[in-house]
């Protein structure tokens, strides 16, 4: 039972190695941090695993929750995370096996393959020359869909961070792949 407190208290309680108090924050925002799972997830029990893999995430770093009266925007970052993490999984566990792929995605065309592998490789090396923070905002914007509100709360940045961040590492990447990187000087 919900005795009032707020997720702040409850937090203190549960750093001071009050395991009730954790049951009642579980209790208040698994609801929540299921339907946060099951927006990311197809399968209903995929996101009962999140939340448990998420709430024993959680309960373990603990003392890593910078503002307890946020507890739950926290943890849902922590949810979200952990959805995103096994959706990943399940999209590799249920992908096509390499050897297929690679047949199916040549075409008979080795030029075009060749293409492919060149861009990657000049790609993965203009990537290695932004900071964590601009690769993290460009993968997670560009290439998973992610908002700049979605990327604000995983990263710990504000929105509009993430917009400066992302213009940054798009205009790094654009002078990389148009100089001496993109010409074959890697």
């Amino acid at each position: 039972m919900d005795n009032g407190e707020t997720d702040g208290l409850l937090v203190a309680r549960v750093r001071r190695g009050d395991s009730r108090a954790f049951d009642q924050l579980v209790r208040r925002h698994l609801r929540t941090a299921h339907a946060v799972a099951r927006a990311t997830l197809d399968n209903p029990d995929d996101a009962d695993d999140v939340c448990q893999d998420a709430f024993i995430r959680a309960l373990q770093q603990i003392d890593n929750c910078r503002n307890p009266e946020r507890f739950k925007a926290w943890l849902m970052a922590i949810v979200r995370n952990t959805a995103h993490n096994r959706r990943q999984y399940n999209q590799v566990r249920t992908a096509v096996p390499l050897e297929k792929a690679v047949s199916a995605a040549s075409g008979d065309d080795p030029l075009a393959d060749a293409e492919r592998t060149e861009l990657r490789g000049h790609l993965t090396e203009a990537m290695t020359h932004l900071t964590d923070l601009q690769r993290k905002v460009l993968i997670l914007y560009d290439l998973e869909g992610w908002s700049h509100g979605e990327i604000a709360d995983e990263l710990g940045i504000s929105a509009g961070s993430s917009r400066v961040h992302l213009h940054v590492a798009r205009k790094a990447m654009r002078r990389l792949l148009s100089g001496p990187l993109a010409l074959g000087s890697m």
